[in-house]
């Protein structure tokens, strides 16, 4: 009876990794032979593991990747420019600690989306906040913000997150207000925030994407000058409909 008030305590006090290590040594008789202070500190162990298991899966819920991507899953062997030496560098996530951007470029179908999601991932096994948009609607919900009269919470959101996702940029016009509230989303987070774009466009031909010069001198200068830049080529990595993988 004891040990089930004690057990129901745990669990009331959210302690499950701890109420889980304290179950499990009452099943293994041979936890008798080791010191109060030994399985005390296997206890906080197993509940220092929950909270942070906990944690990582939350922040991969509220990240809203595309693809469950890992960088251990990269594939260096296709012919697509991808360095080794570079991923690894990028890997640890201090370019996320230290607040610099990575721009990725290339054709459809080269992997930008997948090379993005594992960086991300990666960036959220690292302990930081990552959150994954499409470049359209993260624009679409900008705009909308504006019209319910939530964009002070939605640019809230967006600057506490530590790394901010743009996929496929460029693909779709927008207004030049559109683009001013990117700006404006740049600034707010410049020296507390990490970008990563992946973009089918060359940086060389953003100005005639955006349109206007002086906003798009503004946007590249925030997102280029400290930024890794990777460029992948070759043929496209999709298979075609019916053929297996």
């Amino acid at each position: 009876m004891l040990n089930e008030q004690t057990m129901t305590k745990l669990y009331a006090l959210k302690l499950n990794g701890l109420a889980d290590g304290y179950e499990e040594q009452r099943q293994q008789p041979r936890m008798t032979d080791l010191s109060f202070d030994e399985r005390f500190g296997l206890l906080v162990d197993r509940q220092w593991r929950w909270r942070e298991e906990r944690s990582l899966k939350m922040r991969l819920h509220h990240a809203k990747f595309k693809f469950q991507a890992c960088i251990e899953d990269l594939d260096y062997r296709a012919v697509r420019c991808l360095k080794r030496a570079q991923i690894e560098q990028l890997s640890n996530s201090e370019w996320v600690r230290f607040h610099q951007n990575v721009i990725v470029t290339g054709s459809t179908g080269t992997g930008k989306t997948f090379l993005a999601c594992a960086l991300g991932q990666k960036a959220c096994r690292d302990g930081f906040r990552v959150r994954y948009y499409v470049a359209a609607k993260l624009f679409r919900e900008l705009t909308q913000a504006h019209a319910d009269g939530s964009f002070m919470s939605l640019s809230g959101k967006l600057l506490r997150t530590d790394l901010l996702l743009i996929d496929d940029w460029g693909l779709e016009t927008l207004t030049e207000a559109q683009y001013r509230d990117f700006l404006e989303l740049l600034d707010d987070r410049q020296g507390s925030g990490s970008t990563l774009i992946t973009s089918q466009f060359d940086t060389e031909l953003w100005h005639d994407t955006i349109g206007n010069p002086t906003v798009a001198d503004a946007i590249l200068d925030r997102l280029v000058h400290n930024a890794h830049r990777i460029t992948l080529k070759g043929e496209t990595m999709r298979k075609p409909k019916g053929q297996k993988a």
